[in-house]
């Protein structure tokens, strides 16, 4: 898919993604895992809302070199 086919979700993703988060902290691949969209997608929403205040990341990385994102306080 196109990037601006990509982005037009963004508005209906970034409340699927909230959803996984409101559970508990995710990466990036788990949150694809999750929702069953590919990680390239997932990076593009998550960097957005990260980007606006929505998400935060909690500090450390992972053993496998992600970052966890949650939802902002």
């Amino acid at each position: 898919r196109s990037q601006s086919e990509i982005m037009r979700d963004e508005m209906v993703m970034r409340d699927e993604i909230a959803a996984v988060l409101a559970r508990e902290p995710r990466t990036i691949p788990e949150i694809a895992h999750e929702l069953g969209c590919p990680g390239h997608e997932v990076v593009t929403w998550v960097m957005t809302m990260w980007r606006y205040g929505l998400l935060r990341d909690t500090g450390q990385p992972d053993e496998d070199g992600y970052f966890r994102y949650a939802l902002s306080d």
